[in-house]
C-alpha cells in the first residue's frame, strides 16, 4: 500500500511516533524558499534584505533557521519579539511592527536594540519618543503609510486601502507633521516609510501601483522638507496557492517590477534610491508545512454530504473559519487508491463553522484513517487556541533522517495552568 511522503518521511509513521493532530513543517521546504528569496531578491538588487514575517509561524527554532539563512525578522507584539530574543535572533535585524503597542512592548524594543520599529501612528509616536527619552536612547523607526491601494483579497486581510487601521493615511497632513517631528526629535532618527497592501496577491498590479505612489510622496517630503528617504519596507503579501492545480507566483514576479518602478521613479524625480526591504512570510513556510489527522467518525447524510470527522479542527487551524480559506488533504495511507468518494472534513469543535475541507475528493474512509491536509505551515500554529479546552498539538520539524519535536503538544493539564480558584469557591 502506497503512502503518503513529505520532508524525507512517510507520514503515517510520523502520526504513529507522535500522534495526532501534528504540525509536520520540512527544514528543507523552508530554506528552500529563503534560498529563492535571497538569489531572486537580496543578491540581484543592491542594498537590500528580505525580513521574514515572524506572525505566520515562529516557534524558537524557525527564528533559529532564519537567523541562519541570513534573512531579517519582522515582529509584531512583545511575545514574538521575545522568542526573537530567547532564540537568539540578531536584533539589528529585528523590525518591529504592530499597531497598538503597548509602552511596555516600546520599552522592551528599545532596551533591546530591535533594527528599526515601525510606528503606525502619531499617538504611538507620542510614547515611543517619551519611551526612547526615559531610556536616553535612540530609535531608528520607520513610518507605516497607507497608500490607498485596494488589491485583490479577502476585506479581512487587505491592509494598504484608505480607512485601513494600519498606519498615517497618505491623505491629510498628519504624515507631514510626523516627518517634521521625527525630523527635529534627538531621541528618534526616521529612516524612511513602510508599506503592506495586503495578503494573499496573485498579481504585481497593486504592488507597483503602491510604489509609484509612495515614491512622489518621499519626493514631495524631499523638495518641501529636505527629508531623505534612506529605506522603503514595501511589505509583502504574496500569494501562495492552495489549489493542487495552481502555481504560486515566484517572488520575483512581483520584486522585480516594483524594484524597476522604484528605481524608475527616483531617477525621474531626482531622488536617491533607498535601501529596500520586503517582508515574505507565508511565502516561506506555507507549503512547508502540512497538518495530520487522524479520521474518528464517517456520517452520510442521505443523498447530501458524507462528513469525516476529525481529531482537530477549527482550534488548530481557525483559517477556513475565520476567512473561508480553501485548503486540500490526500489520504495518507490510502495513495494508490482511487478517490470514489466526496467528503466535507469536519472538524470535532461545537461549531458548525468548524469545517475544514468540503467538497474533497478521497477513497473510502474508515476510523483510523489519516489524513494529511497540505499547505498548513502559515498562520495554523500561530493561531492556534484552546477552545472547547482542546490542548494544541504538537510541531515537528523533519528532515531525511530527522524528525524533531520543536513544540510540545499541550496535556489537560497545560490546558489548566492558569487557571485559579478563587477563596471563596475552595
Amino acid at each position: 500500500m502506497r503512502h503518503f511522503l513529505f520532508g524525507g518521511w512517510d507520514v503515517t509513521e510520523l502520526a504513529e511516533r507522535f500522534g495526532t493532530p501534528l504540525y509536520v513543517l520540512s527544514e528543507e521546504g523552508v530554506r528552500a524558499r529563503c534560498r529563492a528569496v535571497r538569489e531572486s531578491f537580496m543578491d540581484r538588487w543592491e542594498h537590500s534584505l528580505a525580513v521574514y514575517a515572524g506572525k505566520a509561524f515562529l516557534p524558537l527554532a524557525m527564528c533559529r533557521i532564519i537567523a541562519s539563512e541570513g534573512l531579517g525578522l519582522d515582529v509584531v507584539s512583545g511575545g514574538e519579539l521575545h522568542t526573537a530574543k530567547s532564540a537568539g535572533f540578531p536584533m539589528e535585524r529585528v523590525f518591529f511592527h504592530g499597531n497598538s503597542k503597548t509602552e511596555e512592548e516600546l520599552r522592551y524594543a528599545i532596551d533591546a536594540g530591535v533594527g528599526r520599529i515601525v510606528v503606525d501612528g502619531t499617538s504611538e509616536l507620542d510614547t515611543l519618543e517619551e519611551t526612547a527619552r526615559k531610556a536616553g536612547k535612540r530609535a531608528d523607526i520607520l513610518f507605516r503609510v497607507t497608500p490607498g491601494v485596494d488589491a485583490h483579497t479577502h476585506k479581512y486581510i487587505l491592509t494598504g486601502h484608505t480607512g485601513s487601521k494600519f498606519g498615517f493615511p497618505l491623505l491629510g497632513n498628519s504624515l507631514r507633521t510626523a516627518v517634521r517631528r521625527a525630523m527635529d526629535s534627538d531621541c528618534l532618527s526616521l529612516r524612511g516609510f513602510h508599506f503592506h497592501i495586503g495578503s494573499q496577491i496573485f498579481e504585481n498590479t497593486s504592488h507597483v501601483m503602491a510604489v509609484e505612489i509612495v515614491v512622489k510622496t518621499i519626493a514631495e517630503f524631499s523638495r518641501d522638507l529636505g527629508f531623505t528617504t534612506m529605506e522603503l519596507n514595501m511589505g509583502g503579501g504574496y500569494g501562495v496557492e492552495f489549489d493542487p492545480e495552481g502555481k504560486t507566483p515566484s517572488i520575483a514576479s512581483f520584486t522585480d517590477a516594483m524594484m524597476e518602478t522604484l528605481a524608475s521613479g527616483c531617477a525621474a524625480e531626482g531622488i536617491p534610491l533607498p535601501r529596500v526591504i520586503i517582508e515574505p512570510g507565508r511565502w516561506i513556510v506555507s507549503e512547508a508545512g502540512i497538518t495530520l489527522y487522524t479520521v474518528q467518525t464517517v456520517k452520510t447524510i442521505d443523498g447530501m454530504v458524507t462528513y469525516a470527522g476529525v481529531d482537530g479542527g477549527m482550534t488548530d487551524n481557525p483559517r477556513p473559519a475565520l476567512y473561508g480559506a480553501k485548503y486540500w488533504a490526500v489520504a495518507a495511507g490510502k495513495m494508490d487508491r482511487e478517490p470514489t468518494e466526496t467528503v466535507t472534513v469536519a472538524g470535532k469543535c461545537c461549531e458548525s463553522g468548524d469545517v475544514l475541507i468540503e467538497g474533497l475528493k478521497v477513497p473510502p474512509l474508515e476510523r483510523g484513517d489519516l489524513l494529511a491536509v497540505l499547505n498548513t505551515g502559515a498562520y495554523t500554529f500561530s493561531m492556534a487556541s484552546n477552545y472547547n479546552r482542546i490542548p494544541r498539538p504538537a510541531a515537528l520539524l523533519v528532515s531525511p533522517g530527522r524528525a524533531d519535536v520543536i513544540a510540545e503538544r499541550q496535556t489537560y493539564d497545560d490546558v489548566l495552568r492558569w487557571d485559579r480558584i478563587p477563596e471563596h469557591l475552595r
